[in-house]
């Protein structure tokens, strides 16, 4: 079975969990697997596993998507035709989503033609929005099954042409059983198979060790995460700054970069947190390791942005119950099935610095209880968020099961494009 996935952009410093299940799934016998990226990356970091995808990666220029888009229109004109009035139809109410849209078809077409050439059994696709279209697109015009990946803003946002994915797709996989609920809808009776496939992380790259907080001194908290509206630093740093013996003992690493940095450096500054709080900018899957494991908890204060866009169930989240850190985290979206409260971690309430304040409190006020939330984390991470486990999961997703367990893949014949 050869499996083309499709991406928005490649390299993406924030997206490890592709890139994990891409090397995860490759790795499976009888599958090879093809990269088709839609938009230039935003971000010049390139993780060290991403590195050989890089090269590989198809691309499509703006001529070759404008050529790839007659070239469909003269071979399959109808179907070609009718899917750009179905995209035009999913998104007029969003000019600036359409015209987002169409330049992801036309990337599609190119890539669609560059599919066929490779013969191609499947497209898959991560997000959907833009790549789930693109991924629906190329399916029509090369006659083969599409899948995609429903993880958190692609689906919370807003739905535009989601009832069209959703019903014509061969299979859903989603991550959360918070996002299965919230697909059920667009599926309809349509009886697309919408499936559990975690995100997930590689457990044996984390050294699990168990943390006895200190009782006296300082106390190292991590949080690692893109800085944007979403991660809540806002309300976390609110949450430091509210005083008492125990949150005065905080000291925060903040991991990742993003556009809110500078407003963030600013807020440090004014609520007095300057020698207290450290910004790391981007580091790599190893480097993340390595902090994760100097560190004494771990803190994601996720909220929902005012653009409606939220977390699914973050992928740090699992990297620091795989490491033994104790963690704190939002009752928010699927985050309750990793971190369960009181079990495998503590939640507080999004947005809430109060409650935040309170969650950290509990977990520094009782270091035998995060020892054992931390180990019961990192169980459910070897059970349900091991990225071996997901990636059979897809596989059977893709109903590639029987070519896995038969001989080695030989390429189908692709169907005729006319």
């Amino acid at each position: 079975m050869r499996i083309a996935y499709v991406v928005s952009r490649f390299p993406d410093p924030s997206e490890t969990f592709v890139l994990r299940e891409l090397n995860a799934v490759e790795r499976r016998a009888g599958v090879e697997v093809e990269l088709f990226v839609l938009f230039p990356p935003k971000h010049p970091f390139v993780h060290p596993d991403a590195e050989r995808w890089v090269g590989c990666a198809h691309r499509a220029s703006p001529a070759a998507a404008l050529g790839g888009t007659l070239w469909w229109l003269a071979r399959r004109p109808l179907r070609m035709g009718r899917s750009l009035a179905s995209v035009v139809a999913g998104h007029w109410r969003k000019p600036e989503r359409l015209l987002r849209a169409l330049v992801a078809c036309t990337a599609a077409a190119a890539h669609a033609r560059t599919m066929r050439r490779v013969r191609i059994d499947r497209v898959h696709a991560h997000f959907a929005t833009y790549p789930a279209l693109a991924a629906w697109l190329a399916g029509r015009l090369i006659d083969v099954p599409y899948s995609f990946t429903a993880h958190a803003h692609d689906i919370y946002v807003d739905q535009l042409h989601l009832r069209t994915l959703a019903r014509e797709a061969d299979g859903i996989a989603a991550i959360s059983e918070f996002n299965r609920a919230f697909l059920a809808p667009y599926v309809g009776d349509a009886g697309t198979p919408v499936e559990l496939v975690r995100c997930g992380v590689v457990p044996s790259a984390y050294a699990f060790r168990e943390r006895a907080l200190p009782s006296e001194g300082p106390v190292r908290a991590i949080c690692v995460a893109t800085l944007n509206e979403l991660k809540g630093h806002t309300v976390l740093l609110d949450a430091l700054a509210r005083g008492g013996s125990e949150l005065e003992r905080l000291e925060l690493d903040l991991v990742g970069s993003g556009p809110l940095e500078a407003a963030l450096r600013e807020q440090v500054a004014r609520l007095g947190l300057d020698g207290r709080v450290r910004f790391h900018g981007t580091r790599s899957e190893v480097e993340v390791a390595e902090l994760l494991d100097r560190a004494d908890l771990f803190v994601l204060a996720s909220v929902v942005a005012q653009n409606g866009r939220m977390d699914g169930i973050p992928v740090a989240l699992m990297e620091a119950l795989a490491a033994g850190l104790p963690v704190v985290a939002s009752h928010l979206s699927g985050i309750p099935e990793l971190v369960r409260d009181g079990e495998t971690g503590v939640l507080a309430e999004p947005g809430d610095a109060e409650d935040l304040a309170r969650a950290l409190c509990e977990v520094l006020g009782d270091p035998g209880a995060a020892i054992r939330r931390a180990r019961a984390g990192r169980r459910l991470i070897e059970q349900e968020f091991d990225i071996e486990r997901s990636a059979d999961r897809m596989l059977e997703l893709f109903g590639a099961r029987r070519a896995q367990e038969a001989a080695p893949s030989t390429a189908s014949s692709a169907p005729s494009a006319g």
